[in-house]
């Protein structure tokens, strides 16, 4: 005896609004991009720093850090493994 499944075929209105629903959830966690403008707004508030010695060292010391946690992310993402991402996503 064959077995007739029911496919569940989806409106062209409920397939975009599953698409919506998973690019609205990459929009809310994307971290690459939160990272991105992380960085940035790090580059704009060192400009606004007084031009001290000081503030001159540690701006370039913070812009490369807020650079380098975008960079680890992407390294991240690049795993091989489960594992692995764990691993780099803690440094």
């Amino acid at each position: 005896m064959t077995k007739i499944r029911n496919s569940k075929r989806l409106s062209p209105s409920a397939v975009s609004s599953e698409s919506n629903d998973s690019s609205q959830a990459k929009s809310i966690y994307d971290l690459e991009e939160r990272t991105y403008q992380f960085a940035k707004a790090v580059r704009i508030f060192v400009k606004t720093l007084p031009k001290t010695i000081a503030n001159i060292e540690d701006g370039k010391q913070l812009i490369k850090a807020s650079g380098s946690v975008g960079a680890n992310y992407i390294e991240a993402n690049e795993a091989l493994s489960k594992k692995d991402f764990k691993m780099r996503i803690k440094i």
